[in-house]
């Protein structure tokens, strides 16, 4: 266990439970998570391992002798009727048969259907009449000699969700971590392991919360496959439901009018769309005139009636091409299908989730750490959907006048439902609101860019906002600095889509592209002083580029990095050390030389990864050598060379994030470019004499 770890169980004794054990107990289940973390919290929410261990040995037992497999549901209907009553775990849900006056459940594995269910409880869980809610029920068997009288009786059913909880504990509780510390717990209730993710990349995810935490809420996440955009509105949450973008229609989602019985958005906190993309699918245009209309509206029509909802409103989908084809071709939203590909629904979503900056997920990504039972969070959140958090940055920025009502409720929502997630007791400090907000306005930035693209009737907007003492924040998003060549492109005419050759750049782009130019032509007379800024999440970053300019020449070079201990450390020394083999002279000779510090937990290793350098840069006309600080203080990272330059590193060479290295089919594991890197700093300096 973490030190995190045993902080959340002494701050949320009962309310936490051990991920990995989600795995333990599943088996062949195919239950949400939230159904087996409602019963791991009941026998498994501590950290005493004898505990756990009888716990989920519990767990297994109820599920194995309660959870209906469809196809053992005959087995268990067999075992009612001899028994008379049996407890069982199941996906329950209810219609009113107006012929009787009554309302019947039917279960969805066991396979039974017009189960009498009394109007009380169906008062009392209203979601039983949408889609089903899975819940823990005794079902009685009592033959009658009436054939019209079905045998099975519901004598009483508990849906799978927390029953109460003290939101002031939560807060109380809250204020005893850090915000590092709190953005690990969350992440680790959604079921990722934090140090596998930056900081960036675990609030792109936690922006996948704020449907949950903010009412009326659109988001759309588009990306390549595998990166778990549908995993949290399907497993997470009790008050969601995910659906097939190709199964929706107006009577399902919002009114049957021929019925008067109201659809999905009357139900639930959060509607999800999975599978949202490809051009060529079928769609009902009267679906997205009355879905543009809730979006914008939180309301649609019945008859002559209009009712309102609440429900937020999410778009997944897969992306076919990459970042900076979709910029030159087409656009960021090109996956829409084509009734949806409307400049009027596109305005309507309040941020874009850039799924392309999300990893693909592997097992080691998954958490093994604690993180809430998903069931109390989701009830937390809930709980949170009434307050307002959007003005939480007034009196510390003011967003740019520029930016429209629509685009401000956009940045606002999001703003207040990150705010809510990260700091329900309000007590950020600036710099993290400045951070939140950033976040808030790259997000509708990123749609209003691509409306740019799409419709000409748009107009620009500067996307920034003012600090207190005057200092001017222009917000930008990655792909927007990765690719500015283009990224600025505008639509030639109203409703036309971006053509390959549209020469119609923004005044802005021209100057960007221009200051690109300029900074290609000084590089191509040679290095010079400077300081570049890198992202997170970056891509395109390689120590050729970096380096090679300023190193290129040298005779002698000398790396100073205390951090060259674990493994992938020592990797990045030797792929600085292949840079330099590769595009030196093959008949010049480099020395290298690395000062660090020890590693005090695995020395003989260190040293060990160290000589196999050493061995292998021989061979290369590279003499690199090392020497350890023996004050062990060092602190600073540079680079210094007989080429007259100075290299300041605020990361040293440990600027790449995490990636498979042991998959040799992985581009990120062959090739620098294509690995993602962390928020760092460069600064080239003439070195002195």
């Amino acid at each position: 266990m973490t030190a995190l770890d045993d902080k959340i169980n002494e701050r949320f004794p009962g309310l936490v439970v051990r991920k990995d054990l989600v795995k333990a107990v599943k088996g062949n289940a195919i239950v949400p998570s939230y159904v087996l973390e409602f019963l791991l919290g009941q026998y498994c929410a501590t950290n005493d391992e004898a505990s756990i261990q009888s716990g989920i040995e519990t767990v297994k037992e109820i599920l194995r002798k309660h959870y209906v497999h469809r196809n053992e549901a005959g087995l268990i209907r067999s075992n009612i009727r001899e028994k008379g009553r049996w407890k069982v775990i199941d996906k329950i849900s209810v219609d009113l048969n107006t012929d009787k006056d009554a309302y019947e459940a039917t279960f969805a594995n066991l396979g039974i259907k017009k189960v009498v269910i009394d109007s009380d409880t169906v008062k009392a869980h209203p979601k039983l009449l949408v889609s089903g809610v899975w819940c823990i029920a005794d079902v009685e068997y009592e033959r009658s000699e009436d054939k019209n009288v079905e045998p099975w009786i519901l004598s009483s059913i508990k849906p799978i969700q927390l029953s109460k909880f003290d939101y002031d504990a939560f807060l109380s509780a809250r204020a005893g971590f850090t915000t590092e510390e709190w953005i690990d717990l969350l992440f680790q209730t959604v079921g990722f392991e934090p140090e596998m993710f930056g900081r960036r990349s675990k609030l792109l995810q936690l922006m996948r919360l704020v449907p949950f935490v903010e009412r009326n809420y659109n988001l759309i996440e588009l990306g390549p496959k595998g990166t778990g955009k549908s995993h949290i509105f399907s497993e997470f949450s009790p008050h969601g439901i995910l659906i097939s973008g190709g199964e929706v229609t107006v009577p399902k989602l919002f009114v049957n009018n021929s019925s008067g019985k109201i659809g999905l958005v009357g139900y639930w906190d959060v509607v999800a769309f999975d599978e949202f993309a490809g051009r060529q699918k079928r769609v009902d245009k009267a679906l997205v005139d009355i879905m543009k209309n809730y979006m914008a509206n939180k309301s649609f029509s019945r008859g002559v009636e209009t009712l309102g909802a609440e429900a937020s409103m999410v778009f997944v989908g897969n992306t076919k091409h990459n970042v900076p084809y979709m910029l030159k071709h087409t656009d960021l939203f090109e996956e829409l299908p084509e009734k949806y590909y409307d400049s009027a629904f596109i305005d309507r979503l309040h941020t874009y989730v850039p799924g392309w900056e999300i990893d693909v997920i592997r097992g080691e990504m998954f958490a093994s750490g604690y993180g809430f039972v998903v069931d109390y969070l989701a009830e937390i959140l809930r709980h949170m959907r009434s307050d307002d958090y959007s003005n939480r940055y007034h009196g510390l920025f003011t967003l740019s006048s520029d930016i429209s009502t629509r685009d401000r409720d956009g940045v606002n929502k999001t703003f207040s439902g990150m705010m809510k997630l990260l700091f329900p007791a309000d007590n950020a400090t600036e710099a993290e609101v400045e951070e939140i907000l950033h976040l808030a306005v790259e997000g509708r930035k990123r749609v209003k860019d691509q409306l740019l693209r799409i419709d000409s009737t748009y107009p620009e907007t500067d996307f920034s906002f003012t600090a207190q003492d005057g200092r001017k924040v222009v917000v930008k998003s990655l792909e927007e600095t990765e690719y500015p060549q283009y990224y600025h492109k505008r639509a030639m005419g109203h409703d036309a889509p971006m053509s390959e050759g549209a020469s119609d750049v923004s005044s802005a782009s021209t100057s960007n592209v221009a200051q690109r130019a300029g900074e290609a032509k000084a590089d191509a007379v040679g290095p010079r002083e400077g300081h570049k800024v890198f992202s997170e999440n970056q891509k395109g970053v390689t120590f050729a580029d970096l380096f090679w300019p300023w190193l290129k020449g040298a005779t002698n070079i000398v790396v100073t990095d205390p951090y060259i201990r674990m493994f992938h450390q020592v990797r990045n020394l030797m792929e600085f050390i292949e840079m330099i083999a590769v595009r030196k002279a093959p008949e010049d000779e480099v020395s290298v030389r690395l000062i660090t510090c020890p590693d005090e937990v695995y020395p003989q290793k260190q040293q060990a990864n160290l000589m196999a350098v050493e061995s292998a840069s021989t061979a290369a006309g590279v003499k690199f050598s090392w020497e350890f600080d023996g004050t062990n203080t060092i602190h600073a990272r540079h680079i210094v060379s007989d080429a007259g330059w100075k290299i300041s590193l605020d990361r040293g060479l440990d600027i790449f994030q995490k990636f498979e290295m042991n998959d040799a089919f992985n581009l990120a594991n062959r090739l620098q470019a294509y690995r993602q890197v962390k928020a760092f700093e460069v600064t080239y300096l003439r070195a002195k004499e």
